[in-house]
């Protein structure tokens, strides 16, 4: 076993390494930049700062941690167009069930499929299946959906392929130690946690979600749209008689309205009818508020039909050839930090914005000014294959199972089949992970369960930035000794307790980390400082690396802390402040079961 020398004084390498992580971390926490963007800026710095050794700076997107993570993903998504991972979620759907069994079901699941599949994925998966079930039963969404987040991050503690994090653990010990942890090396320790957080999210933890919550559901309030669609009569004279319908843009934009159809003799016209000449008395499908359509009377000088906006709004809204349909806005998608006219939605993708849901608050007005952000849900109207286009352009997530994936299930066990001879290979150690994942991918693709077109759609291009940006970063910091240094720190902290205490402190520390950071960042930082404190202690560094395995992939405290977080923010109707009341008493229950087990199965 080396031992790390105690560290000399601080060098300046050293402060401007600790200074560039500072900048990104307060980046990262004010979260207004993309953390892709934030971490492949810190590179660039540390490059021409000179803290960075130029002919190492790119070897971030060629390391095997990197590979892996986006040959999951790519993995990830031909389970799902196979229809292996809908043939398990469809046979246990059954909202008859009672709430805590509902949740211990649809976590289970969701734990077990997140152990072979991105996690993320899973929760996507998963998610409109819930609300669904949740719906037929009569129940807010809120109820369920942060126990299921909860359990699918909770899954992907169980084996190397399950979350970024233990990809990179793993990559950290065969860079450091000569040897990586195996598929199931995480198994122990992680499945010990996910059962216990499981059980507790099941009977207790969603008791604590705050009843506001539990009482609302954001996605139905999102689609009333009573009182927000009227019809306007186009009357005798109208300057607008002979224009066509687009040409009314402009007007109905400056006062907040949105155009959606055409009715003529009691009959509304197919789709949009943008380019219909429009007559006396035809009537415009209009949404907006109240005040709004009165405004547009007054300036096209139009009729408001009595009764408008009452009776049956989806089909004045709909028709026969249009849909409505609800999204999720992820950190990744097109749509966040931009508005719907910056994004000209209509002219690009023939679809319309007609409003969006924020934690919970229902916004109507001013919707295509509003800039959107992570978690918004928006509810979206026009023909089925612009919606799914925009749904899919745009990286957003639907909320419901409108047919946008085409499901292969005659392939299902074709591609089951597949992946587990590539696991098992992996797992008995015959190949290793990269190279049998790498052939997963090219089956897929030559059996067209992952299409061509979709590989490189798999792929969460963010996240590989920032992995790539950041792992030499982390190089970097490590050979400057700077780890090194946070590890004496620490090791004074700790001088003189039980190394058992050093273990939980470096889990706690890392957990909070991830509270309020990337996970994968807060890896890539925290395994060498775990390694440089086991060698200051003369002890096993597997333990370290395992505690800042789970430490990292643990955040349950906030919604920026886990991408799964952030999906459920904005349909369960979730505010910032309503993780940790589950969450906390999670966190705890992980750490007191995750040590013992690791103490056991990666003895000191």
């Amino acid at each position: 076993m080396f031992r790390l020398d105690c560290p000399g004084p601080v060098t300046s390498t050293q402060l401007i390494l600790f200074g560039l992580f500072g900048v990104v971390f307060g980046a990262l926490l004010w979260g207004r930049i993309r953390y892709d963007l934030i971490a492949f800026t810190a590179l660039v710095a540390g490059l021409l700062l000179g803290v960075v050794p130029s002919n190492t700076a790119f070897d971030g997107f060629g390391h095997p941690a990197t590979m892996v993570v986006a040959l999951v993903l790519i993995v990830s998504r031909g389970l799902l167009n196979s229809g292996a991972v809908d043939i398990i979620t469809r046979t246990f759907v059954d909202h008859s069930r009672a709430l805590g069994l509902h949740i211990a079901l649809f976590g289970g699941i969701g734990g077990l499929l997140s152990g072979f599949m991105n996690n993320v994925a899973a929760l996507a998966l998963l998610m409109p299946v819930d609300i669904q079930a949740a719906n037929k039963a009569g129940r807010p969404p809120g109820q369920t959906l942060m126990p299921l987040s909860f359990a699918t991050i909770l899954g992907g503690l169980t084996t190397l392929i399950g979350t970024p994090p233990n990809i990179i653990i793993a990559s950290f010990r065969q860079t450091a130690i000569g040897e990586p942890f195996r598929m199931f090396d995480f198994f122990a320790v992680g499945a010990a946690a996910a059962i216990v957080g499981i059980i507790f999210i099941s009977t207790i933890g969603w008791r604590l979600i705050p009843q506001g919550k539990t009482n609302r559901n954001a996605p139905k309030e999102l689609a009333r749209l009573e009182g927000y669609v009227a019809d306007l009569e186009v009357p005798k004279g109208s300057k607008i008689i002979g224009t066509q319908v687009r040409d009314l843009d402009e007007t109905a934009h400056e006062n907040d309205c949105e155009v959606l159809g055409l009715l003529r003799r009691g009959k509304r016209l197919p789709g949009r009818a943008r380019r219909e000449i429009i007559r006396a008395g035809d009537r415009l499908v209009v949404k907006a508020s109240p005040e709004a359509i009165n405004a547009l009377n007054g300036a096209l000088g139009l009729s408001l039909q009595a009764g408008s906006g009452t009776g049956s709004v989806m089909d004045t809204v709909l028709g026969d050839d249009l849909v409505l349909a609800e999204a999720v806005v992820t950190s990744e998608s097109r749509l966040a930090g931009r508005t719907a006219q910056q994004m000209r939605l209509l002219r690009r993708y023939g679809a319309t914005l007609l409003g969006i849901s924020r934690q919970g608050r229902t916004i109507r007005t001013q919707v295509r000014k509003t800039k959107l952000q992570p978690g918004d849900i928006v509810l979206l109207v026009g023909a089925p294959e612009a919606v799914e286009d925009l749904i899919s352009r745009t990286s957003s997530l639907p909320l419901a199972d409108r047919g946008f994936n085409v499901i292969q299930h005659s392939r299902a066990w074709m591609a089951i089949g597949i992946f587990s001879a590539a696991i098992g290979a992996a797992a008995i150690g015959l190949v290793d992970l990269p190279v049998v994942l790498a052939a997963v991918v090219v089956a897929y693709a030559l059996t067209d369960i992952v299409p061509l077109r979709e590989i490189y759609d798999a792929i969460e291009w963010p996240v590989i930035v920032l992995l790539a940006a950041f792992i030499p970063l982390g190089a970097a910091l490590e050979s400057s000794g700077g780890t090194a240094l946070i590890a004496s720190g620490l090791t004074v902290l700790t001088g003189g307790l039980p190394a058992w205490v050093a273990l939980t402190a470096v889990m706690v520390v890392t957990m909070t980390m991830s509270d309020v950071l990337n996970n994968t960042a807060t890896a890539i930082v925290a395994a060498p400082v775990g390694l440089a404190l086991a060698q200051n202690m003369g002890v096993n560094p597997d333990p370290f690396l395992m505690a800042v395995a789970v430490g990292a992939s643990c955040a349950f405290l906030t919604p920026i802390g886990h991408k799964n977080n952030m999906l459920i923010l904005g349909p369960g109707g979730y505010k910032f402040g309503d993780y940790w009341r589950m969450g906390l008493p999670l966190e705890i229950l992980v750490v007191a079961t995750a040590v013992p087990v690791i103490l056991v199965v990666w003895p000191l």
